[in-house]
C-alpha cells in the first residue's frame, strides 16, 4: 500500500461495486472485455485501462456507459497478462518529489507501451467480429503516453479522449491525426497545472486538428472513473460533466 501520510495519486478513489453488462473474450493473444449495444452499431471505442488493469469494475462501468450511448466498447488487457504490481513502486512515493518519474519507471519496467501487435489485433477483431466502421479511443492515467502515440499513428482513430493522462515537458503533440480531447483535474498531484498549460500552448502553436483541453475545478486524479458519486456528492457535478463531455466529443467526431 502507498504511504498513508502521502498517498499515491493513482491509489486514491473508490472501487465500484458494479455488475457489468458485457463479457470477456479472447482477441488473438490477449483477453478483452467487450460490451455491445442492443441495436446495430458500426461505431466502436477502445478503452485503455489505467494502472489497475482491464478487470477493474470502474473501467468496465465506463465501457458500459459508452455502450449505453450506442458504441461497441472494448477494453483489452494491454498488460498482456502481466500483473501491475504497482505497490512495489508506490511505497517509494514518499521519497520522490516527482511522481511522474516513478510512474515512467513502472511503465518502462513492464513495457506497457501499446505495441502494434496488440493494437492491430484489436482493430481486426472490431472490424471482423463486431462490424465496426468507425473507431475512437479513450484512456486513463498512464494512457497519456498511449493515447498520444495512437492518435499520432493510426488515422483510423477518428477521435481520442485522454483522461488525466501523464504528460512530460518534452512531449510532441504537433502530429495528432484526428481530434483529441484532454481532460485534467485542477488538484491532480500527478499532473501539475503548469504542464497542462505548456501542453495547451504546444497544441495552439502546432496542432492541425481540432483539440480541447479542459480543467475541472477542485478535482483530483481519476475523478471521472475512480470516484463514486454517492460517496463524493460534492464532486458529482464534475464527475457527470466529465463523462458527458467525453461522450459528446466522441459523438461529434465518430
Amino acid at each position: 500500500m502507498a504511504n498513508e501520510l502521502r498517498p499515491c495519486p493513482c491509489a486514491t478513489g473508490d472501487r465500484f461495486d458494479y455488475e457489468v453488462c458485457g463479457q470477456e473474450v479472447q482477441v488473438e493473444h490477449i483477453k478483452a472485455y467487450v460490451c455491445k449495444p442492443s441495436g446495430k452499431s458500426d461505431k466502436a471505442v477502445v478503452v485503455i485501462h489505467d494502472i489497475f488493469g482491464w478487470q477493474l469494475p470502474n473501467t468496465r462501468y465506463i465501457a458500459d456507459l459508452l455502450t449505453a450511448n450506442g458504441y461497441i466498447a472494448i477494453c483489452p488487457d494491454f498488460f498482456v497478462g502481466k500483473e501491475a504490481c504497482l505497490d512495489s513502486y508506490t511505497h517509494l512515493y514518499i521519497f520522490f518529489s516527482d511522481f511522474q518519474i516513478l510512474v515512467l519507471l513502472w511503465v518502462f519496467n513492464l513495457h506497457l507501451f501499446i505495441c502494434p501487435r496488440e493494437a492491430d489485433a484489436v482493430w481486426k477483431y472490431l472490424k471482423e467480429q463486431c462490424g465496426r466502421k468507425k473507431l475512437g479511443v479513450i484512456g486513463f492515467c498512464w494512457d497519456g503516453i498511449a493515447i498520444r502515440h495512437l492518435m499520432m499513428t493510426y488515422p483510423q482513430l477518428k477521435a481520442g479522449v485522454s483522461l488525466y493522462g501523464l504528460i512530460k515537458d518534452s512531449d510532441d503533440v504537433s502530429n495528432l491525426l484526428n481530434p483529441t480531447f484532454f481532460i485534467f483535474a485542477e488538484k491532480d498531484e500527478l499532473i501539475p497545472l503548469g504542464q497542462v498549460t505548456l501542453l495547451e500552448q504546444k497544441l495552439k502553436q502546432n496542432c492541425k486538428v481540432d483539440y480541447e483541453v479542459k480543467i475541472y475545478p477542485e478535482q483530483t486524479h481519476g475523478f471521472v472513473h475512480r470516484k463514486r458519486e454517492d460517496i463524493n456528492p460534492q464532486d458529482k457535478p464534475c464527475i457527470e460533466e466529465g463523462r458527458k463531455d467525453m461522450i459528446n466529443w466522441l459523438n461529434k467526431y465518430i
